[in-house]
């Protein structure tokens, strides 16, 4: 590893920092992190649950909220979502009388995966070999639901802070026929750097951080996790293959063994970091599938971006999965974006590298 001083002026200092994958800037203003703090304090989750609830409609053998019973699970466990977001047969959105008045329709459906038939386990507390079933569920998913629709997206919300409905750990996988916003802006930027640089963006980025290290947080021989030198939430991370690699479904066995180690090596660091099971949002990006019927969103920069003849031109994507943490200051304190986050752009007081440097800190 490369050392490289760090230039002082964005240790203390406001700057900008620009996000290669969508475009866009995140001001940083690391001069604010000494501020006093007198707003909302969150309650800190319970310090203990038991193995089975009766009561949590995600258990084995319990009914759901929508009247279907679960099985005796032993691992994991997947079901189509008894109040789905998306639905496969929705109907034909209307015409529109005014291109200021537009609707489309859109079409998918969504799934629930729980990770484990305990209630009271987290991914950071699973064995590497439950791990490995979600990973293996999560590459399945995938592939299964790529045959039908463009735009696969697993992720997990951890937490009541982050929307998280129930304890239980599961996650979810909602599968759609059009491209998304953010997935669409990340497809026009790593093709724009593809076609002026014969390699993709994000191994590109990868290599550069295991170069420097001042960002890095987790390392094996198949994965590295970073805080991006663009993060927006406090101890935002990014989780890379070091190898090219466009979608989940295509990790060999050592990788996935390797996803597994650090996936827990990274949870076990972010539940140290404040001695509390550490909530947040994730979810993998991986290459779109191509469809005849995939719509691709037609505003700003995507205007011209047209969805491909075949699969193979999707090589200027990199698999990736981000990681949305939001406390800030302690377990009882996180990240509020409104204001000027709501009304300009994202804005954050601890830097990325001040973040990474706690991360490494925490025993794993």
């Amino acid at each position: 590893m490369i050392s490289y001083p760090f230039p002082r002026y964005l240790t203390d200092q406001p700057h900008r920092r620009y996000n290669p994958l969508t475009g866009e800037y995140v001001l940083v203003s690391p001069q604010r992190t000494k501020r006093p703090w007198q707003g909302q304090v969150e309650n800190p989750p319970p310090d203990s649950r038991p193995a089975y609830d009766p009561a949590c409609y995600l258990c084995p053998g319990n009914k759901r909220a929508g009247g279907v019973r679960n099985p005796n699970y032993d691992h994991t466990f997947t079901f189509t979502n008894d109040f789905a977001a998306l639905l496969p047969d929705a109907a034909a959105a209307p015409t529109a009388v005014s291109p200021l008045l537009r609707a489309e329709t859109v079409r998918g459906t969504c799934r629930v995966i729980c990770f484990s038939p305990r209630h009271d386990l987290t991914l950071a507390q699973m064995s590497l070999s439950d791990i490995r079933r979600v990973v293996d569920v999560w590459a399945a998913q995938t592939a299964e639901l790529g045959q039908t629709y463009c735009w696969v997206q697993v992720f997990e919300n951890k937490g009541a802070v982050m929307g998280s409905s129930n304890p239980h750990p599961h996650g979810q996988v909602w599968a759609l026929d059009t491209l998304p916003n953010e997935p669409a802006k990340e497809d026009v930027q790593q093709q724009q750097y593809w076609q002026e640089n014969g390699r993709p963006l994000l191994l590109d980025y990868a290599q550069l951080e295991l170069e420097r290290g001042e960002r890095l947080v987790e390392v094996n021989e198949h994965w590295l996790v970073v805080v991006p030198y663009w993060a927006i939430w406090p101890f935002e991370t990014l989780l890379l293959p070091r190898r090219h690699v466009l979608r989940l479904p295509d990790l060999t066995g050592a990788e996935r063994d390797a996803l597994s180690d650090i996936l827990k090596r990274l949870l076990t660091r972010y539940d140290n970091l404040f001695e509390t099971s550490f909530p947040y949002s994730m979810g993998w990006h991986g290459a779109p599938w191509t469809l005849e019927t995939c719509q691709v969103p037609s505003t700003n920069n995507l205007a011209n971006h047209q969805s491909k003849p075949d699969r193979s031109e999707y090589t200027h994507w990199q698999l990736h999965a981000h990681f949305y943490p939001p406390l800030l200051r302690s377990a009882t304190v996180k990240k509020f974006m409104v204001g000027f986050e709501m009304l300009g752009e994202a804005q954050r007081d601890l830097t990325a590298e001040q973040a990474a440097a706690r991360l490494r800190l925490q025993v794993r």
